[in-house]
């Protein structure tokens, strides 16, 4: 209805999200295994997210087991990315930082083993998240914060179609963030491509 105010989006939940390369399911510590196998020890995976590169399948454990307390303390939504060819998990993704009055929410601490770089399972999560945010959720923007230094992955938000925000205030010892953000009009592009993308792979 012209004029009317669109409802508030809901929080996410810890749901299953199912595609064709990939599911996504709720991150658990019976996850940590095939995670470690995944991207376990390898600094290029690890390079530019919060946690340091875990050397064991224990120190992976203590990276899960504090995402899982922020998922039950209700600050994120994470997920294992299970590759469907194999059932096993390759990565994992989060949305977080939701704010519903203004109809934003993050999605932030994705990442892969090598393998699955630049292949389908990397566009269908982007998909699958997205959907949910948007279409599922109903928020108005979708939000990623990149360090600088961090290219492969400013290239690829840019490729899907999000636009930089601006950068945040530099802190002690860290560089500010670049902030990209797709708003919920530039989605249906930006999901006619994922879509396409996958269709050829």
């Amino acid at each position: 209805m012209p004029g009317s105010v669109p409802a508030m989006p809901s929080a996410p939940d810890s749901i299953v999200l199912e595609g064709r390369s990939v599911r996504l399911e709720p991150l658990a510590e019976s996850h940590v295994p095939a995670l470690f196998g995944a991207g376990g020890r390898d600094d290029e995976v690890w390079r530019w997210l919060s946690a340091p590169t875990p050397r064991t399948e224990a120190e992976l454990r203590e990276i899960v087991s504090r995402r899982i307390k922020d998922v039950n303390d209700g600050k994120r939504v994470a997920f294992a990315v299970l590759a469907r060819d194999e059932g096993t998990a390759i990565g994992t993704t989060n949305l977080h930082s939701w704010h519903r009055a203004d109809g934003r929410i993050e999605i932030g601490g994705t990442w892969f083993g090598r393998r699955w770089w630049r292949t389908a399972a990397n566009t269908e999560t982007k998909l699958l998240t997205m959907t949910y945010a948007f279409d599922t959720l109903g928020y108005a923007a979708v939000v990623w914060r990149i360090r600088p230094e961090n290219v492969r992955s400013q290239e690829a938000i840019t490729r899907i179609g999000a636009n930089l925000d601006g950068r945040e205030p530099q802190v002690i010892g860290e560089p500010g963030l670049l902030v990209y953000t797709m708003l919920r009009t530039e989605w249906p592009a930006a999901k006619a491509r994922l879509s396409e993308r996958l269709a050829r792979a």
